[in-house]
């Protein structure tokens, strides 16, 4: 395994741990979100937000590489039409289920094992997207 997938493993670690001690692997928590009662995981997305930010705008400035090779990129993509229904339909299908992608795979670990049938939901719908626009 190379070191980037070392890295991309630990952080998914990381990832899975917070969400399920936050409680954010349950669906319930991720419905009280978004009924504006548990504000929780809008402080994780601040978080995932700030480091990010830190990470494409202050660090590529300090360094000429990263640290794991390959070169720092500009970010292509633009905030355009097909961004803005994309998250349409993914907010309609988040509150209606209750799991976005990386809840609804960590509550796999706790045990919520009926959301295997939204998990192959959101693969049957990538794959029918990618089918109709490729």
């Amino acid at each position: 395994m190379n070191q980037k997938n070392v890295v991309l493993f630990i952080a998914g670690i990381l990832f899975g741990f917070g969400l399920a001690f936050g409680g954010m692997s349950k669906p319930e928590t991720v419905l009280s979100f978004l009924s504006l009662e548990d504000y929780g995981l809008l402080v994780l997305m601040f978080s995932a937000t700030g480091v990010n930010f830190f990470a494409i705008n202050v660090i590529p400035r300090f360094m000429e590489k990263p640290l794991l090779g390959g070169e720092w990129k500009p970010r292509e993509r633009k905030f355009g039409k097909h961004t803005l229904i994309g998250s349409i339909i993914f907010g309609i299908g988040w509150g209606l289920s209750g799991q976005c992608p990386g809840s609804a795979i960590s509550s796999i670990g706790i045990g919520n094992l009926p959301v295997l049938v939204g998990i192959a939901g959101m693969f049957a719908g990538a794959y029918v997207m990618g089918r109709w626009f490729s």
